[in-house]
This record gives structure tokens, sequence and C-alpha cells, in this order.
């Protein structure tokens, strides 16, 4: 595999893992994905910090066990920078469509990945 085979496959499986109910009702595992300095735009519209996001993620869409789940798709990204990758995909949850992109950053050698900033655009049904 090639560094940016595996530095966008590192970006993916963290997205994925946001994605996952049990972490995303977990502050210890959503402050290892989230950069500090961490923005979100959300499909709303609404600005979301990284302090704002900790607080309200467990009672966000999507983190409920038996509540609905995301339904990732299109998932690609692309290296910008060593340690800067920037994913797009498609997402379905409770029958809202998003575009979504991320940043994704890594900084130093061993360092964990983190979402920097997000935004999702609501786009409509096909």
């Amino acid at each position: 595999m090639s560094r940016e085979t595996d530095e966008v496959g590192a970006a993916i499986a963290g997205e994925l893992r946001l994605m996952d109910p049990g972490v995303r009702m977990s502050q210890s595992l959503v402050r290892q994905l989230l950069d500090p300095h961490f923005v979100e735009v959300g499909a709303s519209g609404r600005r979301w910090t990284y302090e704002e996001m900790l607080a309200v993620l467990p009672d966000m869409d999507g983190s409920a066990e038996g509540g609905p789940r995301y339904e990732p798709s299109e998932m690609t990204g692309v290296l910008l920078a060593p340690g800067l990758v920037h994913l797009t995909y498609e997402t379905v949850i409770d029958g809202h469509r998003a575009r979504r992109s991320s940043l994704w950053r890594r900084q130093g050698a061993g360092a964990e990945w983190q979402m920097y900033y997000h935004q999702a655009t609501p786009c409509p049904r096909p």
C-alpha cells in the first residue's frame, strides 16, 4: 500500500467510527477522534465547536443503539498534504440525505488521526 492509501484509509476508519452509536455515546472515544480545534457546519447550517459537539453528540441522530443509523456511501479521500486528508461521501439517516466533507489531520509521527473540520449539506431524495 502507498502512503496515500494508508493515510486515506486511516481517515475513513475514523469517519466510520464516528458513525458508530457506541463511539458517539462515549466522550472519551469521541475526544480521541475529534481535533481540539474541531468545527462543524451541520446540515441545519448550525456551526458546532469541539466542546459543543462533545456535549450534544450522545443525543444526536445516529447515537442510540436501537435508533436510526448513518448509511454512508461513495466515501472517497485524497491526501492533500502529509498528515491532512479530505474525505467526501453521502449519508442517509432516517430518510434524510446529505453530502458530507471532512478534513482529518495527524499532527506528528505516531499521533492519532483526528477530524479537524466537517460539513454536511442536505440534498434532495433521488
